[in-house]
Order: C-alpha cells, then sequence, then structure tokens
C-alpha cells in the first residue's frame, strides 16, 4: 500500500531511473529528475521526505546535491539515501557526507536496493504519523498500511521507546520497545521471543503505539534483529514443512 511519502529519485542513466521509479511507486508517491540541477529545482520547489540520488552525476554531483540542500532552511530536513560504488562509499562519502542517511552500494540488486529504501521510506511514514497523532501520545493504524515486520524495523531504526500493541480479531499482542530493542513482549500467556514470533506472518488486524508505554521486564533474548531473522526463518520453515513454498522473484542487477 502506497504511503504519503514523497520521494524524489535522481540518476543520469534512464533504466536505472526507470526501474527503481517502478519499484518505489506502490511504496511512495515519486518524482524523478535526470540530473543535479533539475533535482534541486524540483526539491525547492516542492520538498521531498526523501532525496534517493545517484553520486557520480554530469554537471552537480549527488555531494553537490546533498550540501546544496541541507544548506537551505526549506530543504535542510531530507532524508538522503546515495547510490554509490564501494570505493567511493569508503574513500569519499563516509567522512564528508555524514549527513547522508544511508548509502546502496552499487552495482545493486533491484529487489535489495528496493528493500533498504523501503525500511527508510517506513521509518519516515511512521514519523509523519506520530507527528499528527493524538495530544496522548497515541498513533494508531492499519497493519494493512504497515505490516508488523514493517513496523518493527521502523521502530528499531527510530531507536523508539514505546508500546507497540497489535490485535487480530480476539488475539493481542503487546511489545515494548526501548530505544529501537525488544526487552519485554506478551501474547496471551506467551512471553519474550516466542511472544514475537507468533505475531510477524500478520497479514491483517490493527496497531496502536502508545509513545509513554514502559517496561521493567525483560524476557526477550534477542535483539530487535535477532528477533527479525529467526521469526522469519521459522515462518520460512513452517510453509515448507506445511508443502507451501517460499516466494522468490526474479531479480536484476543494476549498475549507472
Amino acid at each position: 500500500m502506497q504511503s504519503n511519502v514523497k520521494v524524489l529519485l535522481v540518476d543520469d542513466n534512464p533504466l536505472v531511473l526507470a526501474m527503481l521509479r517502478d519499484a518505489l511507486a506502490p511504496l511512495a508517491k515519486v518524482t524523478t529528475a535526470d540530473d543535479g540541477a533539475d533535482a534541486l529545482l524540483k526539491a525547492v520547489d516542492e520538498a521531498p521526505d526523501l532525496l534517493v540520488s545517484d553520486y557520480r552525476m554530469p554537471g552537480m554531483d549527488g555531494r553537490q546535491l546533498l550540501e546544496k540542500l541541507k544548506s537551505r532552511s526549506s530543504t535542510a530536513g531530507i532524508s538522503v539515501i546515495l547510490l554509490a560504488t564501494k570505493s567511493d562509499i569508503s574513500e569519499k562519502l563516509s567522512v564528508q557526507d555524514h549527513t547522508a542517511d544511508d548509502f546502496v552500494e552499487k552495482p545493486f540488486f533491484l529487489k535489495e536496493a528496493t528493500q533498504r529504501i523501503k525500511r527508510l521510506i517506513d521509518k519516515i511514514a511512521l514519523e509523519k504519523m506520530s507527528k499528527s497523532s493524538s495530544s496522548e501520545g497515541v498513533v494508531r493504524g492499519s497493519l494493512s498500511q504497515m505490516n508488523v515486520i514493517d513496523l518493527v524495523q521502523s521502530l528499531e531504526m527510530g531507536r523508539k521507546s514505546c508500546l507497540l500493541t497489535l490485535t487480530n480479531d480476539n488475539e493481542k499482542c503487546e511489545m515494548y520497545f526501548k530505544e529501537g530493542q525488544v526487552p519485554h513482549a506478551a501474547y496471551g500467556s506467551l512471553t519474550g521471543d516466542v511472544a514475537v514470533f507468533k505475531v510477524l506472518s500478520w497479514a491483517g488486524g490493527s496497531f496502536q503505539i502508545n509513545f509513554e508505554g514502559k517496561t521493567k521486564q525483560q524476557t526477550t533474548t534477542l535483539n530487535t534483529q535477532g528477533l527479525l531473522m529467526e521469526g522469519l526463518r521459522l515462518l520460512d520453515e513452517s510453509r515448507r514443512d506445511s508443502g507451501g513454498q517460499s516466494e522468490e522473484e526474479e531479480d536484476v542487477l543494476l549498475d549507472s
């Protein structure tokens, strides 16, 4: 389901630009530009929430574009992902462009890059929901808008402290977060890791995030990423045992 996050996608390679645009369009409102100058004009006219830009472009490159956007008060808050080679990231960007939120290493597989960009889109979407939340500091939504895995990843990336309550029919799970980590979770009589694993496959239901929610309990044994990885492994194993197939999509390697 498309979020209300606005993404400005910049690349001088028309093939890469088109394929990334098509991959991101179901996730966010995507605008494209084929060079840095055009991107700067579009960003100043209507600031996006996220800029995804190639680093090496003729004329104004990604680093120069980032510097110009960060120097303006109206565009300084834009989140940024740069597409760059491993050598550029290690030798040039990691020190100079500390204001970039993330990097996608080129060449990249389309599916992997999309998932990496999606994590930041989800984080931004959650931040926007938080700003429009009720005065009690509570965010409510549907799991059709953002599924359980995306919610957990977004809260981890944002280093949030809160209580995430998930409900589906008559079932309920409570997950407490402290700076992005899950110290305690409860699902009926289940607590800890297994409580988290039980709800990762939920496709329907609703969620509520209470930023005042706190706990002193420690029932989980894994960090947030560990919980997600182990939970997904168990889901995949369960599907195979029941005769189902793991979803595999054809992927495309892109470079520019």
